[in-house]
């Protein structure tokens, strides 16, 4: 039978190095202190059993209970007394289990091959290296995969930094290539300007219109310019004004501003007066 290294251990160097006689002779000594402590001497040569004066202690106590002990006092201690005691009773439950593993392995050594038993330490030291060498190599594992993960969590900040600057930087290149278009509207509108008081000019203005038109088609905008009659939308008209008109009651009866739209969206909305119907 092979006990729990937690049993063997105690006794592990005792019992390596040892040959029969050492081991006969350990036991024979042994067995003569167990015999001792159970009988205890008197000065007249006469032995007597150990813990007999017990009895000389428990004859001046009537039932365990002192006369100055109260009733309140007495039923508290029949109750179960305090945590303290509590706390007392598991330790001496504790000491006997450990006593009942020790007497088990006495048992053991002593009734097993010295040669079975240093098999048994042999083996037992075998595994335990080897559980020591598994555990290593797990907490080396360990190490590694937190490595990899500061790591992979490191290259992840870095990325998204990348990103935002990147994001970033497309914004100012958008940004600047619409401004740099909107200049040559710009420079048309001055010189359109500069020409003289009686020149036409209206021709130019057109022209730089229609050049500031294809600008805003360039960046997905659209005019929102709702036609006489049309119904009313709360998400792309804006309502200032009601008004008498030989449009239908609640219909658009003329647009003050139009409005625009970027990718489907509505950037500004259209500023239109609704008819009230007929006068």
């Amino acid at each position: 039978m092979l006990l729990p290294p937690y049993r063997l251990c105690p006794y592990m160097t005792d019992q390596e190095g040892m040959s029969d006689g050492d081991v006969a002779e350990r036991d024979d000594e042994r067995s003569e202190g167990d015999d001792s402590v159970a009988t205890e001497s008197d000065p007249n040569g006469e032995t007597a059993p150990a813990g007999d004066g017990s009895e000389a202690a428990d004859s001046g106590a009537d039932d365990g209970v002192s006369d100055d002990e109260t009733p309140e006092e007495i039923d508290d201690s029949e109750d179960g007394g305090s945590d303290d005691d509590v706390g007392l009773e598991g330790t001496e439950s504790e000491v006997e289990d450990d006593l009942d593993v020790a007497e088990e392995l006495v048992e053991h050594v002593e009734s097993s091959d010295p040669e079975a038993i240093a098999d048994e330490i042999a083996s037992l030291r075998f595994e335990v290296e080897a559980l020591e060498a598994e555990r290593d190599d797990y907490e080396e594992e360990v190490e590694s995969l937190r490595s990899r993960l500061k790591r992979k969590q490191a290259d992840f900040e870095n990325y998204k930094k990348r990103m935002q600057k990147r994001r970033e930087e497309e914004k100012a290149r958008a940004t600047e290539d619409l401004v740099t278009r909107l200049l040559d509207v710009r420079d048309n509108l001055k010189r359109a300007l500069e020409q003289d008081e009686d020149a036409d000019i209206r021709d130019g203005i057109e022209t730089t219109l229609k050049q500031f038109d294809r600008v805003l088609e360039d960046e997905n905008v659209e005019s929102i310019e709702p036609e006489r009659g049309d119904e009313v939308d709360p998400e792309r008209h804006e309502v200032l004004v009601r008004m008498d008109s030989d449009q239908p009651e609640g219909t658009i009866a003329d647009v003050h501003r139009p409005g625009y739209e970027m990718g489907g969206k509505v950037i500004r909305t259209a500023q239109v007066a609704v008819s009230d119907g007929d006068e």
